[in-house]
């Protein structure tokens, strides 16, 4: 028993697949902030266009 216990606080490899999901949803995260931010300026965009289109005759 004591033997099992030690070579569980020993193994690390729970701990780098917990690091590399951490590190994967950070990088969503990132990924999501960008896209809403490029979402809305476009959105602002083409609202422009379109306003822009309507009252040129």
């Amino acid at each position: 028993m004591k033997n099992l216990l030690a070579r569980f606080v020993k193994d690390e490899s729970g701990a780098t697949a917990i690091e590399y999901g951490l590190i994967a949803a950070g990088i969503a995260l990132a990924v999501i902030a960008v896209v809403n931010g490029i979402g809305t300026k476009l959105n602002t965009a083409f609202t422009s266009i379109n306003t822009q289109l309507k009252t040129t005759p």
